[in-house]
């Protein structure tokens, strides 16, 4: 199971929800609630089917700007390691 929150400031103004829910409904796999009273949306996965760039795309197109709150999934990790070159 993969779990992860993101904040979006101005999430609960006008019809951004509406709009949100629009865009994140099309993600296979993806389920999410929405808190309205502190702008969080929770989501999780069964298995990483979604990229973090679609949810934060998805974020985009309803206006809002994804901020990712804690830490980051291992699922979604790349190219976290560096190798020196010799």
């Amino acid at each position: 199971m993969i779990e992860f929150e993101i904040y979006a400031e101005g999430l609960r103004e006008g019809d951004r929800i509406m709009q949100l829910d629009s865009q994140l409904g099309t993600l296979n796999g993806l389920r999410y609630q929405i808190d309205r009273n502190h702008d969080m949306v929770y989501f999780e996965m069964e298995e990483p089917t979604t990229t973090l760039n679609q949810v934060y795309d998805g974020f985009r197109r309803a206006g809002l700007t994804p901020k990712f709150v804690g830490q980051m999934p291992s699922e979604f990790e790349v190219g976290n390691k560096t190798q020196k070159i010799t």
